[in-house]
């Protein structure tokens, strides 16, 4: 009398044959969207965020144009093209290389223009953002140098990895300020919140 289990399932398995309903998967799926419906994203908000960074990146601009060492700029500028000039249009990047570096250089890119527009700029920590915005430059003009390697000697290993370590040190170190901003910030406001009791 003892019989195995799967067996007999299997068995009724195989004569009955129960058949579903017509219209079933449309009434199931209408009652999910029912319980759970669809969020459609909103494009204004990438569309503000985009356009912050694409100010913040301006406003760092002149603030470091600004405070340079007094350099004189002449009243008539004038053009003068010769071959640097030309070779300088035909210049190559990190994202012309190959398409999955040039999405390495838009992600970080991106992010470290995302973390520039985070930042909250008030007079207690000018002197921190100062210190690690002078860091980003020292950064930002080593990138620039390796990409003049880049276009001098062409792509090689040693060059894209100093390209991709550049660009994910200028991440952290973004990473880095932002932290130590709220860390100033939650200890400001324990400052504070102890001065009132």
């Amino acid at each position: 009398m003892a019989q195995d289990l799967r067996e007999l399932f299997a068995k009724e398995r195989k004569e009955n044959k129960y058949p579903m309903k017509e219209g079933h998967e449309a009434r199931f799926l209408s009652k999910l969207e029912e319980e759970i419906p669809v969020k459609k994203k909103s494009g204004s908000f990438i569309w503000l965020r985009i356009a912050a960074s694409i100010m913040v990146i301006l406003g760092l601009g002149i603030y470091f144009f600004s405070v340079s060492d007094g350099v004189d700029v002449d009243s008539n500028p004038k053009v003068v093209e010769n071959e640097t000039s030309k070779q300088q249009i035909n210049t190559i990047s990190l994202g012309d290389l190959s398409p999955d570096l040039k999405k390495i250089e838009s992600y970080y890119v991106t992010n470290i223009s995302l973390e520039l527009s985070d930042l909250e700029f008030t007079g207690d920590n000018k002197g921190v953002i100062d210190g690690y915005m002078e860091r980003l430059g020292e950064l930002d003009k080593e990138y620039g140098r390796l990409n003049k390697d880049l276009n001098e000697f062409g792509p090689n290993d040693q060059t894209i990895e100093a390209l991709i370590k550049n660009l994910q040190l200028r991440l952290q170190l973004l990473q880095k300020l932002k932290s130590k901003l709220n860390q100033l910030k939650s200890s400001k406001n324990e400052q504070e919140s102890s001065n009132i009791i």
